[in-house]
């Protein structure tokens, strides 16, 4: 099954650190070449992330890294605590550099993750996590 990608596309938006692509209940984000990710540098970020999901829409955020770029993972840390509506984390890795380092970053998060080698499956993925709460309201 492909998963279309443009299904329910709210808004994408291009801040300094890359491009965010915000659905219902899940963004993709495609973070720039070179960019180091630190927990300040992605309060524009947050802020969308409140403006689309505030506390209580459950999201998914998928991690398209299609470029290089570096972050400080204990920045999860205190992001996670902004959005307990926050249920899962996937990356889409496309080397095995990538991958290890994905691996690594899945200790600092208490929600569900996942890595793929693709985006499809990390969409199908993503609707295993949200069906179930849609489906309970």
């Amino acid at each position: 099954m492909t998963y279309d990608f443009n299904r329910k596309l709210i808004h994408k938006h291009e801040l300094d650190i890359g491009i965010f692509y915000f659905y219902k209940n899940h963004i993709i984000s495609e973070i720039k070449e070179g960019v180091t990710l630190t927990f300040e540098n992605c309060s524009a970020l947050f802020d969308l992330l409140q403006s689309y999901y505030g506390t209580t829409i459950p999201f998914v955020y998928i991690s398209n890294r299609k470029n290089s770029f570096s972050f400080v993972p204990t920045g999860h840390f205190k992001s996670s605590k902004l959005f307990p509506n926050f249920i899962g984390y996937g990356v889409v890795t496309y080397n095995s550099i990538n991958t290890k380092i994905a691996t690594l970053e899945q200790s600092f998060l208490d929600n569900e993750t996942a890595i793929f080698d693709n985006l499809n499956d990390a969409l199908q993925w993503k609707e295993t996590l949200i069906q179930p709460l849609i489906d309970s309201n």
